[in-house]
């Protein structure tokens, strides 16, 4: 197996054709078709079908995306490797949206100011989904809010317990015993979003059930609560500076919810790339400087 046969496969993914990946390489589509050839031998299986004369993934060539990606990493990772402390590369994190607009924004500046030739790239998905892509190889780093667990399969840091809070409009109902007889609009984001899993459970545990508006954003939930259409339960500090202002109000309730925390898990590899080893560092020097305040 040959890195330029990798090379071909990602190609052909970014272009979507041998056609385009042939134009990108500088290869004539002969050689396209023995590099992919060649690694299918390899492998053992055909890497690209065609389903109405339209180029797809085969199972096995979905297999192949994380693994050649991490081969292809390494290999820049050697070019790049110098003598002097400058630090390169691309480091992926995958977060959930509540972490990126409350938690994250502080640590990509400190990191971006110390080690600018760093790209970062950000994905936004469920717990869920950035749990798996980390797993996969997807991603370099993954952050979650979810229940505590154990997992064996990455590196496993717990960031700290995150507080859940009901919220409405500034002129609404001040207890959670109000909302439940005047029944408003639940509003509340994606499925697979684990506080809306956690919440909803707790719900159906009292029998309770709210008219629901399922938004896209939890920027949108919040400007749909401070126009008055409903309430939402959101981690606290994804509405601190809102309830601060007044512009949302904090419900009080006697609720027992169950608790849920940060977490950042990192691909478990025999090393750590320098970048990776340096966001770790950062993430926890903040998450040090947070607790001390």
């Amino acid at each position: 197996m040959e890195i330029r046969h990798l090379v071909t496969f990602q190609a052909i993914l970014e272009t979507g054709s041998y056609t385009g990946a042939a134009v990108n390489l500088g290869y004539t589509q002969s050689t396209l078709t023995a590099h992919i050839q060649a690694l299918e031998s390899e492998i053992g299986g055909p890497l690209f079908t065609y389903v109405e004369r339209k180029l797809q993934l085969t199972p096995l060539g979905r297999e192949l995306i994380p693994l050649a990606e991490d081969l292809l990493s390494t290999r820049d990772q050697i070019r790049n490797m110098k003598h002097s402390k400058k630090m390169s590369g691309t480091l992926t994190i995958a977060a959930p949206e509540s972490l990126t607009i409350s938690m994250l924004g502080p640590i990509l500046q400190d990191y971006s100011l110390q080690y600018p030739e760093v790209k970062l790239v950000v994905t936004n998905g469920t717990c869920g989904e950035n749990q798996s892509d980390v797993l996969s190889g997807r991603v370099d780093i993954a952050f979650m809010i979810y229940p505590d667990f154990q997992q064996e399969k990455c590196l496993h840091y717990s960031l700290g317990l995150e507080d859940i809070v009901l919220v409405t409009h500034p002129d609404g109902p001040d207890h959670f015993s109000e909302i439940k007889q005047m029944k408003p609009v639940y509003l509340t984001n994606e499925k697979g979003c684990s506080y809306r899993m956690m919440y909803e459970k707790h719900l159906m545990k009292q029998g309770l059930e709210f008219p629901t508006m399922e938004l896209w954003s939890i920027e949108a939930i919040k400007q749909m609560v401070m126009s008055g259409l409903g309430f939402a339960a959101l981690p606290s500090r994804t509405v601190q500076q809102e309830i601060k202002n007044g512009r949302v109000k904090k419900v009080a309730h006697e609720e027992s919810f169950s608790p849920l925390y940060s977490h950042m898990l990192i691909r478990n590899k025999k090393w750590l790339s320098p970048a990776v080893e340096a966001f770790l560092n950062t993430v926890m020097s903040k998450i040090t400087e947070v607790e001390k305040m």
